[in-house]
């Protein structure tokens, strides 16, 4: 019954394949040319979808096999197809991907929530597509923040995009939906940020161990209750539009860490609208421009 047995790898992935020379239910075939495994290891192997028959993968017990049907056992354990909760992938290549997120989602694991992050979902979508990829973190978004957000699918990349950041992206704007009504139409709010034992970030004019936050700011529509502006940022660092927003007099709805008092959309106003780069390998320039939420609108007309 081991006629055709192959080790080896096919598509760079270990496998086993056995031709079938007799009519047999695939289980009791599998426990034979298994030999040297548990039957609880082989029904585990079925059940993980590392075994095909022609090339389709099967996890039925009882399938009956026919002679000359090829029967294929993978090394590895399948990572199932990844339907995706709170992200939307707006582009991938061999490098980068640009996911759209949605406010309530973790960009990566915390104490409390180490499944549904963006980074957990990724990385279960590049190894659907080989064991052997993986993604990285490039920068990061808010839990409660909305928006473009990009991460590499290799080192080499990741580390292109850390060390050249600044060079690298070219336009990184958010629409920041505001209590109040925001009276200079635009400006520039500037301090050096420092974060405290209790990872809620401080701005001061000047402390040397603070780093230094550039923000600008432009009114897009407003009320009397509240303001949408649109944000540009000069420089990257924690927390940093929040900061500012209070900074201005006027905090993020929905932000009671930085002194909001209203959530009148039941999240934070916040949400990264546009990422523009220089692409890491082909020094293309790409451009990604996410809709405004609809009830940033409705509740700043």
């Amino acid at each position: 019954m081991k006629q055709g047995h192959n080790k080896g790898s096919k598509h760079n992935q270990k496998v086993e394949e056995f031709r079938v020379n007799e009519r047999i239910e695939l289980l009791p075939y599998l426990l034979e040319v298994l030999s040297n495994r548990s039957r609880n290891s082989v029904k585990s192997m079925l059940t993980r979808g590392q075994v095909l028959v022609d090339n389709q993968i099967q996890t039925l017990h009882n399938l009956q096999l026919a002679p000359g049907q090829l029967v294929t056992i993978r090394k590895y354990k399948i990572v199932e197809k990844t339907e995706f909760k709170g992200i939307t992938i707006l582009h991938e290549d061999e490098d980068i991907i640009v996911i759209n997120k949605e406010s309530g989602l973790l960009s990566i694991a915390s104490e409390k929530e180490k499944q549904l992050t963006a980074y957990r979902q990724l990385m279960n979508h590049v190894k659907h597509q080989n064991p052997k990829n993986r993604i990285y973190i490039v920068h990061r978004l808010d839990r409660d923040t909305s928006g473009v957000m990009m991460f590499a699918k290799n080192e080499k990349t990741k580390k292109k995009l850390q060390d050249n950041w600044k060079d690298t992206v070219n336009e990184r704007k958010y629409v920041a939906l505001v209590e109040g009504k925001v009276q200079k139409l635009e400006g520039t709010i500037s301090s050096w940020l420092v974060e405290g034992k209790n990872h809620k970030v401080y701005s001061k004019q000047h402390a040397p161990d603070g780093k230094h936050a550039v923000t600008h700011y432009k009114v897009l529509q407003s009320n009397s209750k509240y303001s949408l502006l649109e944000v540009e940022l000069e420089t990257g660092r924690k927390n940093q539009i929040r900061v500012h927003m209070q900074d201005l007099g006027h905090s993020i709805v929905g932000d009671k860490k930085y002194g909001s008092k209203s959530n009148p959309i039941g999240r934070l106003g916040l949400h990264a609208q546009v990422l523009a780069f220089t692409h890491p390998t082909t020094k293309k320039s790409l451009k990604f421009m996410t809709e405004i939420p609809k009830v940033f609108f409705g509740t700043s007309k």
